[in-house]
């Protein structure tokens, strides 16, 4: 399972004239691109983790490559690296490759990273917390049109949009389904049939519940595919050739007006 990583190696190559340098030719973590194929990117391999192969670990220790985590304990990236022969640094340290972070940089921490690279864009939360992207569904809503940007259900955020919520309540009282805004894998989800139900002490989003979901043979399921996001502007996007399906182990129950679809799902 390859992974892009970085553009690093180009100039720390450069740096160190008196190395050999490696070539696409002889060696699989190295990729070629850009304009006439002159710029190396590294590729990640898990099974690097497993079969401790000296030949991979090579190209970190040849060109020096560090990496240090900061707020996060990722033991799967501490392995990979390692396996790639990265050095791991101290948390405070300024002389590094790559920084792996479980928050969000501030802007000044990133205007300081020069050449290193950072697994977080600036505010990429605007998507990934539910609040950002709803309202940044309903901007885009605003900005070409309800029908463009139709993706979601009714949704409010509470407890600012409770009174709009409760006169939507008044004319269907639901199902409703509460999520918090920051969370994820599930936790913190709930359905209710009554404002009343709801904890208004933190931020929580409120989704007309969907009782006609798309099904395989009366089951739930969903269909997760994987991208890798390097650029915004120009933006690209990897596609992860696996993707990941989930069916529910017990049938929905009320099966009246839901859609059917009885197909295997391969992956």
């Amino acid at each position: 399972m390859p992974v892009v990583m970085a553009r690093d190696l180009e100039e720390t190559a450069s740096s160190s004239e008196d190395e050999e340098v490696v070539s696409q030719e002889d060696h699989p973590c190295i990729m070629w691109t850009g304009g006439c194929r002159r710029i190396p990117v590294l590729v990640f391999h898990a099974e690097a983790i497993l079969t401790k192969d000296n030949n991979i670990r090579v190209i970190g220790e040849r060109y020096h490559l560090s990496y240090k985590i900061v707020r996060t304990d990722s033991r799967l990236v501490r392995s990979i690296l390692t396996a790639h022969g990265f050095h791991e640094v101290h948390p405070s340290s300024t002389d590094y490759n790559l920084m792996w972070t479980g928050s969000h940089l501030k802007p000044f921490l990133l205007r300081t990273l020069s050449e290193a690279k950072v697994n977080h864009f600036p505010r990429s939360y605007e998507l990934t917390r539910k609040d950002r992207l709803y309202k940044n569904i309903i901007r885009m809503q605003h900005t070409h049109g309800f029908k463009a940007f139709h993706i979601l259900p009714q949704t409010f955020l509470l407890p600012a949009e409770y009174a709009e919520f409760c006169n939507s309540y008044s004319k269907d009282r639901g199902p409703w389904i509460v999520k918090p805004v920051a969370s994820s894998r599930g936790r913190g989800v709930y359905l209710i049939n009554n404002p009343n139900q709801i904890s208004l002490e933190e931020n929580i989003l409120v989704s007309r519940y969907i009782n006609n979901p798309l099904l395989i043979d009366d089951f739930k399921f969903d269909v997760r595919l994987y991208v890798l996001v390097t650029s915004y502007d120009p933006l690209v996007i990897y596609l992860y050739e696996e993707g990941l399906a989930r069916k529910c182990t017990s049938k929905m129950r009320n099966t009246m007006n839901k859609r059917r679809l009885s197909i295997l799902l391969v992956f």
